[in-house]
């Protein structure tokens, strides 16, 4: 594999668009989308382009532990967001960002879902054991 199409491989993950992937690696704009369909049939190319992708999802989708960690902090407000706030003084207006503790209304949904995650509002009992098979022969039906 080239550079060229090493970088093709880079770009085309950025919004899969073969054509812009060709353009940014370096191709020429009258002949990026020739090269990009070009460039995607090929099995080289293809296996880059998962090998990246399957990199970069291991790096920047959520695990279930900080999911978790992360509602934690919220359900017990930890977490902060920044909100603007207009203050109104001999009729001029001045917005500011504030820094502040996230809502009750959040947290108690960050509870809601980290009940849900452990199963403390569900109405269905979990049964498990085993089953005695039951047979009915002739004998057993009645007229």
């Amino acid at each position: 594999m080239t550079p060229k199409q090493d970088k093709f491989c880079v770009e085309y993950l950025i919004d899969l668009n073969g054509t812009q992937a060709a353009i940014r690696a370096g191709y020429s704009p009258k002949t990026a989308d020739r090269i990009a369909n070009q460039n995607l049939r090929k099995l080289e190319i293809q296996n880059r382009i998962k090998e990246l992708r399957e990199k970069e999802f291991k790096t920047s989708i959520a695990t279930a532990e900080e999911v978790e960690a992360m509602l934690t902090k919220a359900l017990r407000g930890e977490l902060k967001e920044d909100v603007v706030v207009v203050e109104n003084s001999f009729g001029i207006s001045k917005a500011k960002k504030v820094r502040k503790q996230i809502s009750a209304k959040d947290r108690i949904k960050a509870a809601e879902l980290m009940g849900k995650r452990h199963q403390l509002f569900t109405d269905k009992l979990q049964v498990t054991g085993e089953l005695m098979p039951i047979f009915i022969g002739e004998d057993d039906i009645s007229d």
